[in-house]
């Protein structure tokens, strides 16, 4: 004598309506979904009105991780930041706190001034946007600040080292910025990466003036090294060069012996 199961019901495709709530014809029961902003051909909002400044260039616009001056010295007072070496992404993303996505128009971190009341830490900073009254609070302490860009390769190999070197690629080099923020990188009172180095000097004096403390000698400092310590502008990691590979399996270091290879990567 044989058994046969039978199903109790005849399954879930007897619910649901007769389109499941997909409606009929369209995108909607086709799954082919428009993208945001599109208006169906009709002329977008930002372009029907092109006075609004606002979305000029929307296109190019950075978006920028906020870090707050508060939790930069929380982070320092509880070891998470180790204040005798300089300060970049890398050190910053590998705390576990923050997350940045290069290829979703992310360009960094941008320091904010929340917390600057309690912020007494002497430090060597690369952020990549940072405000007047941020950059004195840096220097009042003793510490220096320096505005660096990054395009999505460098910064997607900043943010993540270990991933990065375990592909066994030599490091790319740091492209130049775009040519809406290169005016920016190359201010001195933005304390950009790409300002001379002069400039910056004179930059620094007349901050303090103008907010009303003593400059810190950093020449007498007994970090001095440290706080002086800067990247070339198509460096990527600190002690580092462009070109170079970094074998995590073997620990060793390959560089560039081709005369090309070198000329490839110099600054």
């Amino acid at each position: 004598m044989f058994l046969f199961s039978r199903q109790a019901t005849r399954g879930r495709g007897i619910y649901g309506g007769k389109t499941h709530g997909c409606g009929s014809k369209g995108s909607g029961q086709r799954q082919n979904f428009m993208r945001l902003g599109y208006e169906t051909g009709n002329n977008p909002f930002y372009l029907r009105f092109p006075t609004q400044n606002y979305y000029k260039g929307h296109h190019l616009r950075l978006s920028y991780t906020p870090l707050c001056m508060g939790k930069l010295q929380r982070m320092i007072d509880t070891a998470r930041l180790r204040t005798d070496r300089p300060v970049d992404v890398s050190e910053l993303t590998a705390t576990g706190l923050f997350s940045v996505k290069p290829y979703e128009k992310e360009g960094g971190f941008m320091l904010q001034d929340d917390g600057i009341d309690h912020f007494q830490a002497t430090v060597n900073l690369e952020v990549q946007w940072a405000s007047e009254a941020v950059i004195a609070a840096v220097e009042r302490n003793g510490g220096t600040i320096t505005v660096a860009y990054y395009d999505p390769g460098a910064l997607l190999a900043a943010v993540d080292p270990m991933a990065f070197f375990r592909r066994g690629v030599p490091i790319p080099r740091r492209m130049l910025p775009p040519q809406n923020l290169i005016d920016y990188y190359s201010d001195p009172k933005n304390r950009g990466y790409l300002a001379d180095p002069a400039q910056v000097a004179k930059e620094r004096f007349i901050l303090a003036q103008k907010y009303g403390y003593a400059l810190p000698d950093i020449r007498s400092s007994p970090h001095k090294e440290m706080l002086l310590e800067r990247k070339d502008p198509r460096q990527i990691f600190y002690g580092l060069q462009p070109g170079w590979v970094v074998s995590l399996k073997d620990k060793l270091i390959l560089k560039p012996t081709d005369p090309e290879l070198q000329q490839h990567y110099a600054s």
